[in-house]
C-alpha cells in the first residue's frame, strides 16, 4: 500500500481544496457574477478565517486595489463582511458560510436589480403611452390603435411577471423557502434513517 507524507497529504489537500475553489468561481458565472467574485468566495471560504486585502492579492495573484473591489461588490451581495480582528489595523474580510444563504443572498440581489430596472422602464413606457394618448384623435389609424392597445396589455402582463419575480425574491429572503424545500444535512438523513 502506497504511504503518504504528512507534506504529500497536505498537498493533495490543497489541490482538492483548490479544485473546490475553481468550482465555486465557475459556479458565479450561473448568477451572473464574475469568476473572481468567486474565487475570493472560494479562497476565503477554505482558509476558514478572515483574510486580509493583502493576503487575498498575494494568493490571486492581483492587485490590492482589485481585491478591493471585488470585496466591496460582495459586500454589496450580502455575501462577505468586514470582521474585526484584535491586533490588527487592516481590515478583515470573512465570507458567508453557509451554501443555501450564499445563493440566497446572490439570488435575491441580481433580481431585485432586474425588478427594480424594469419597473423604472414600464414607468417611463406607461407615461409615454400616456403623453401619446393626448394625441389620439378620431382621424388615428385602427393599426394605432391596436398597437396601443397591446403595448398597454404587454405592460399589463410585464408588471404581472416582475410582480410574480418580487414575490419570488421574498419568499427565499423571508426563509420560507426551507419550508418547502429544506436542506437535508448528512445528520439528517441519518436521524431519517433511524426514524424508520
Amino acid at each position: 500500500m502506497e504511504s503518504f507524507s504528512n507534506n504529500q497529504l497536505l498537498q493533495e489537500i490543497k489541490s482538492c481544496e483548490e479544485l473546490l475553489t475553481d468550482r465555486i468561481a465557475d459556479n458565479m458565472e450561473t448568477f451572473g457574477v464574475s469568476s473572481t467574485v468567486g474565487r475570493l468566495l472560494g479562497i476565503i471560504y477554505m482558509n476558514r478565517e478572515a483574510m486580509t486585502l493583502d493576503s487575498l492579492a498575494e494568493e490571486t495573484g492581483m492587485s490590492k486595489t482589485r481585491m478591493s473591489q471585488v470585496m466591496r461588490q460582495m459586500i454589496s451581495f450580502n455575501i462577505a463582511e468586514k470582521e474585526y480582528v484584535k491586533g490588527s489595523r487592516k481590515d478583515h474580510y470573512n465570507v458567508e458560510r453557509d451554501y443555501a444563504q450564499t445563493f440566497i443572498s446572490l439570488f435575491t440581489s441580481n433580481w431585485s436589480e432586474v425588478v427594480k430596472r424594469n419597473t423604472s422602464l414600464e414607468r417611463r413606457l406607461r407615461e409615454q403611452i400616456r403623453h401619446l394618448e393626448t394625441f389620439l384623435t378620431e382621424d388615428s389609424s385602427e393599426e394605432v390603435k391596436v398597437r396601443m392597445e397591446r403595448l398597454q396589455q404587454e405592460l399589463d402582463e410585464w408588471n404581472a411577471y416582475y410582480n410574480w419575480i418580487n414575490n419570488l425574491v421574498a419568499f427565499f429572503e423571508s426563509g420560507e423557502i426551507f419550508n418547502h424545500v429544506p436542506i437535508v444535512t448528512p445528520t439528517k438523513k441519518e436521524e431519517a434513517k433511524n426514524e424508520e
